[in-house]
């Protein structure tokens, strides 16, 4: 099976950054697939950012411009640097991959989830 990883997450006052981080437990066969999601409470988990094999990046509009998605091929990580950040971006942020870690082994992995919290 595979563990993903997440770290970066924290405490951090409007206007800061932060990087989250997200690794394999194991190599991909073929990774296609890799996102951050986030789930605010009270609310639906929610895409806010992904990029795929060929490097194709799409963003939720709210992060347009703020936060930027990333991913090593080889070490079949992918990161995430926030900038600009806002209250509203509080919430757990969770890390997922698709793609065969084996020929014949296609799945949908997703990590534990990592504490955001924007506050002065």
């Amino acid at each position: 099976q595979v563990q993903l990883v997440e770290s970066g997450g924290g405490l951090v006052q409007p206007g800061g950054s932060l990087r989250l981080s997200c690794a394999a437990s194991r190599s991909f066969f073929r990774l296609y697939y890799m996102a951050w999601y986030r789930q605010a409470p009270g609310k639906q988990r929610e895409l806010v950012a992904s990029i795929t094999s060929d490097g194709t990046t799409n963003y939720a509009d709210s992060v347009k411009d703020r936060f930027t998605i990333s991913r090593d091929n080889a070490k079949n990580t992918v990161a995430l640097q926030m900038d600009s950040l806002k209250p509203e971006d509080t919430a757990v942020y969770y890390c997922n991959l698709r793609g065969q870690i084996t020929p014949a082994q296609l799945g949908d992995y997703w990590g534990q989830g990592t504490q955001v919290t924007v506050s002065s």
